[in-house]
Formats: structure tokens, sequence, C-alpha cells
């Protein structure tokens, strides 16, 4: 079970558990669950707060929902073990991801990702402030592509307004500060986007050189190059006779788990309207990717093997989300930097 699976999971478990009788017949279940990386401390990998949202329509407290939830999430297969903690939040401990699946899932979603957001007709100008119109766009996008996601098939026009969330609609933006004058001018639209992204809606973004700089010190340019490097490998491999191919890669568990967990993240930003979730995981996953990158190609005299096509893959899926997740805060994804 990947970490997308399980949110679908906890949403069937909910209807199952309301048609059986288990929970009240009002307590309908959510279309979408929220579910996170585990914070610091916490308890098993994953979490979600879905019996808060169920427990008022239920009749009943968040940690007797949870309950039931539990012992039918228990039997689930690929799910090692269900916790409750608090006043009513669900753990679980998944087996570790399978490197072949984790791979071609997110190729093929970042493909459906980038391709929808590079097309999906959404204008980040018009009344709106700049900062409100730049989040505005990126926050649409992210929701566009929720559903695109599932299948193939063709995107359907956006919205002219943003639907209702779960948890709230778009909150107040506030403004770049009047100091910081045009930072597009400045900064240059992807690198002023960025800042306007970064931070929670609500905070006022900040602006400082280091968005002028082409080095690691810049996490715009870190991500941005990552995509880059991940091109230049598909490229020297073709030189050298081989092409990326899913397998088994154990030598990038933190790798992994990004991609993993890049599906919860966008299902997260879309939920809570931030895409500061995604620009945050943006730089993990880009600084894995870079990190991983020297263990790709072979060595001095070593021949391409399965393993160095294995790795080809991952890294190859690593760029093409970061290339999604680029395209769906509206910014450029660089083949040569």
């Amino acid at each position: 079970m990947t970490p997308a699976d399980l949110s679908r999971c906890v949403v069937r478990a909910v209807r199952c558990a309301v048609a059986d009788g288990e929970l009240a017949a009002g307590a309908a279940a959510p279309e979408r669950v929220v579910v996170e990386r585990t914070r610091p401390g916490g308890v098993g990998d994953y979490a979600t707060p879905v019996a808060f949202q169920v427990a008022k329509a239920a009749g009943c407290p968040p940690r007797d929902v949870a309950g039931v939830l539990a012992r039918r999430l228990g039997a689930e297969p690929g799910i090692e073990r269900v916790e409750i903690t608090g006043a009513g939040f669900l753990n679980f401990v998944l087996p570790a991801p399978s490197a072949p699946a984790v791979i071609a899932d997110a190729v093929r979603r970042g493909t459906v990702i980038r391709d929808v957001a590079v097309r999906s007709v959404c204008a980040d100008e018009g009344g709106a402030g700049l900062r409100e119109s730049v989040v505005r766009g990126s926050v649409s996008r992210i929701l566009h592509v929720q559903g695109a996601t599932e299948s193939a098939a063709p995107p359907v026009p956006l919205p002219a307004a943003l639907p209702a969330a779960p948890s709230a609609d778009l909150p107040v933006v506030a403004p770049v500060a009047r100091r910081d004058g045009d930072v597009v001018a400045r900064y240059g639209a992807d690198a002023a986007r960025w800042a306007m992204l970064a931070v929670p809606a609500r905070e006022t973004p900040s602006f400082c050189d280091l968005l002028l700089v082409q080095g690691e010190a810049s996490e715009v340019f870190r991500v941005r190059y990552a995509h880059a490097r991940s091109r230049a490998l598909l490229r020297n491999a073709a030189r050298l006779g081989f092409r990326p191919e899913p397998g088994d890669v154990d030598d990038a568990p933190a790798l992994l788990r990004l991609l993993a967990d890049h599906p919860l993240v966008l299902e997260a930003a879309a939920y809570h309207r931030a895409p500061e979730r995604l620009t945050r995981h943006l730089v993990e996953l880009a600084d894995a990717l870079l990190d991983f990158q020297y263990r790709v190609l072979p060595q001095g005299d070593e021949k391409p093997s399965a393993a160095h096509r294995a790795r080809l893959a991952l890294a190859e899926a690593a760029g093409t989300v970061l290339a999604g997740g680029l395209a769906l805060l509206g910014m450029d994804a660089p083949e040569r930097l």
C-alpha cells in the first residue's frame, strides 16, 4: 500500500463503518482525507485527524470514531499497524515502499501534473494584487490536478472560482511590502514567485539577494538545478548506451520516501490552500536527488548494470516530480542550467 492508497483506504473505511451501522448514518465520509507524514516524535509513519472530521455528525467523541476505524484499517492488507493517539488521531505504520512501484507511479503522476498545469488556463494577473494573483493561481492549479492524476483523461477547464474546501476558502493574502518595490524586475519572475509562495499566504513574503544567487544557498536555484541534473543524467546515460528501468534501489531511502509522499503533500496543499507545503517538499526532494546523483552513472571502468538502470529511473522520476511541482507554482523547469 502506498501513502496515496492509504488516504483512499481511510475514506472507504468511514463509508463502510456507516453502511454497517458502526457509525451513525449522518456521519458521511469526506471526499478526501488528509494523511500526512508523522511529525518528529510522533507515532508511526503517517497520521490523519479524520476522526475529528466525522465525530460531530457521528454524535460521539473522536476517540470512539478512531477506535471503529482503527479496527477496520488494522485488517487492511498493506497496513502493518494502526494506533490511536491523543483525542483521536489515527497513526499508521506501512511496509517499506517498493522502489519499482514508487518510481512508476511518480513518473505517471509527475507527467500528468506537469502537462495539466502547463495547459491549464489559470491567469496570475488581473484585478487582484500581485501576491494574491500568484497564490490564487498556484492554489487553483494544485486543486485542478487532484482529479487529473487519478486518470489520464483530458483535463476539464478550470472553474472561474476556487471550489470550496473542507477547511476554508483561500485565506487573506498578505501583499508584497511596499518597501520591496518591483520584485519581478529586481529578482526575475520565477525567483519572485518562489518567494511569494514559500511562506503561508497570511505572512508577508521576504525578498533578499539570495534569490539572485546561482548556487546552493538559494532554494529556488537548487530545485531547478536538481531537475536539470536529472535530465543531464539521462543524456549522459544515453551516451553510455543505457536507459532507465525501474527496479529495486536500496541506497536511496530518503529519496524514495519523498517520492512516495508527494501525492499526500499535494492533497494537504490543496486541502489547506497552502502552496508553501509544496515548496518545502520540492526543496527536500531536490536536496535528496542532488545527494544521490553521484551514484547513478557507472564510475571508471564500470559497465552499466541493472542497478545503474534502476538508479537512473529513480533520478528520472524525481526530476519529473520536480518539473510537475514547479509547473504547479507557475515556474519553468529548465533542461539545462
